[in-house]
């Protein structure tokens, strides 16, 4: 299997850059070929801006990223990423949690890579997303460094479940352009971890990625698959028991 792993952290002896070492070093031993953005390492742009897209006639930035996608003109670093991400079987971003999402460096990536016509939009249409498009049958998963204490992250946490926090990367990013998605990784109370807790992360991250073909993914509801009504809200009487905003996008 082909393995991209988009890695955001600004120091290499980080714990999130030992976890990507450790991502790489089992997955090649597994037999699988890795490539790995690291997006400080490269100097990644993390703003989009015009200066993307070469010559386009197009005004409107959204639709102007979808002809310079078509027209070939996107900048050479921003097509390499296409091109890994087409590469790609499994995606997996390895990112510390700052302010409740992705450092800004990767959600850069993000903003540049997802382009019109390639991640979204294809053919001039909003359609197909939501567990359909370019990206899907692809498989993707979050590893997620975190510092504070799980509790917090739980149903009654102060900070809020942790799947709250990451359904806008989960289903937002990664399920829009069809990806199938996995449940996160999360490394919690990362600014107290000693060697004996490394090495008790890094075991279960092996595990983790050893069964990567087999994981089921979460159960996103389809936008095609009848469940929503014109307006893309979905019909009455289809939510689980007790299920209430995000979780009402779960079959």
């Amino acid at each position: 299997m082909n393995i991209l792993i988009v890695y955001a952290h600004p120091k290499p002896d980080s714990l999130t850059g030992a976890l990507k070492d450790v991502a790489v070093q089992q997955l090649r031993s597994d037999g699988h070929e890795v490539a790995v953005s690291d997006l400080y390492a490269m100097g990644w742009k993390a703003h989009a801006d015009p200066d993307d897209f070469g010559e386009v006639d197009e005004t409107n930035f959204m639709l102007a990223s979808g002809e310079a996608f078509d027209n070939g003109t996107l900048t050479a670093d921003i097509r390499a990423e296409q091109e890994k991400l087409l590469w790609a079987d499994t995606v997996l971003l390895h990112f510390p949690l700052w302010w409740f999402s992705m450092p800004a460096i990767m959600k850069g990536w993000v903003d540049r890579v997802f382009t019109c016509g390639f991640a979204y939009g294809a053919g001039g249409t909003a359609i197909p997303r939501y567990g359909a498009g370019v990206l899907s049958g692809k498989r993707a998963m979050l590893v997620v460094s975190i510092g504070g204490r799980e509790p917090s992250y739980s149903d009654r946490g102060i900070n809020g479940h942790i799947d709250d926090l990451l359904y806008p990367i989960n289903h937002g990013i990664l399920y829009y352009p069809g990806m199938d998605v996995l449940p996160a990784f999360p490394v919690y109370g990362t600014l107290r971890v000693n060697d004996e807790r490394f090495e008790e992360i890094a075991h279960a991250l092996r595990q983790r990625l050893s069964e990567i073909d087999k994981i089921d993914p979460i159960n996103y509801r389809p936008q095609a698959g009848g469940d929503y009504d014109r307006t893309l809200r979905l019909h009455e009487g289809l939510e689980r028991p007790g299920s209430r905003g995000f979780d009402l996008h779960v079959a």
